[in-house]
């Protein structure tokens, strides 16, 4: 059974910078490229970053390149969103979740239980 496990979030103030991190369990790991997610109160879950099986290449949403880096540590089964000049539209619930390739926005699960973020004004 896949098991994805977020943390790392919390209330900062505009300007700070946080570190999510995913830990996963039931998969091998490094076979899978990881995606970073988010989701506001009423709004879909939208895309942020994407990492490949090895850290090779990475693509993130236009609304987070420049401000978030996704990397991960395959020895350590863990993929990390580092978010920097955080703003309050970025507050959401943030998600990991794995897919078997790189690439596409399809194909993205299953889900953990998120970590909440929340940015003050």
């Amino acid at each position: 059974q896949v098991q994805l496990v977020e943390s790392g979030g919390g209330l900062v103030q505009t300007g700070d910078s946080l570190r999510l991190s995913c830990a996963a369990a039931g998969i091998t790991f490094s076979n899978y490229a990881m995606g970073w997610f988010r989701q506001a109160p009423g709004k879909e879950r939208d895309f942020l970053a994407a990492i490949d099986w090895n850290g090779g290449a990475t693509y993130y949403a236009d609304s987070v390149k420049g401000r978030f880096t996704i990397s991960r540590d395959n020895a350590k089964n863990t993929v990390y969103l580092q978010m920097n000049s955080l703003q309050p539209e970025d507050t959401a619930v943030y998600y990991c979740a794995p897919n078997s390739r790189y690439g596409t926005l399809v194909g993205f699960g299953p889900w953990g239980q998120g970590t909440q973020v929340t940015v003050s004004s």
